[in-house]
């Protein structure tokens, strides 16, 4: 097995999935999680084309969120598209990076994950709320790659 598939158990993966749904409910904001073992490049720059290539920024407000994930590089980036990179200041992230960065030191990835999708839903709701007539334009899965 490598290590992106030995990262999180399949329950755990549902837990996450779930985490993303609770956290959408409240907010027009699209998260998404992606997981695989190890990038060559920059790391934000490889969550920038994981972004592209997973369509996150083909969304009615361009308020998608990616928690990006390098396994075996021990990385992770959380990246916003441009309607939320427009509203909000410039350390937005930084309280989410903060409590998923806290977890995944004590080797709690899952529970590092869920705090940071439900604390992204949180503070996005502030700036992009649920309306009536949302729809969830993303899948909530979890992409590897």
């Amino acid at each position: 097995m490598s290590k992106v598939e030995d990262f999180l158990t399949p329950a755990e993966e549902q837990e996450i999935v779930e985490a993303i749904i609770e956290a959408e409910k409240n907010t027009s904001g699209e998260i998404r999680v992606h997981i695989e073992a190890h990038t060559r490049s920059n790391h934000f720059e490889r969550a920038q084309e994981v972004f592209h290539m997973l369509k996150m920024d083909n969304t009615k407000e361009s308020n998608g969120v990616l928690i990006y994930v390098a396994v075996n590089d021990r990385k992770f980036v959380i990246c916003g598209d441009k309607g939320i990179d427009h509203v909000v200041p410039e350390n937005f992230w930084d309280t989410t990076k903060d409590a998923i960065q806290r977890k995944f030191k004590e080797g709690k990835f899952k529970e590092g994950i869920i705090d940071g999708i439900l604390m992204a839903g949180n503070e996005l709701k502030t700036h992009f709320p649920w309306r009536a007539n949302d729809t969830n334009e993303l899948s909530n899965e979890i992409s590897k790659g």
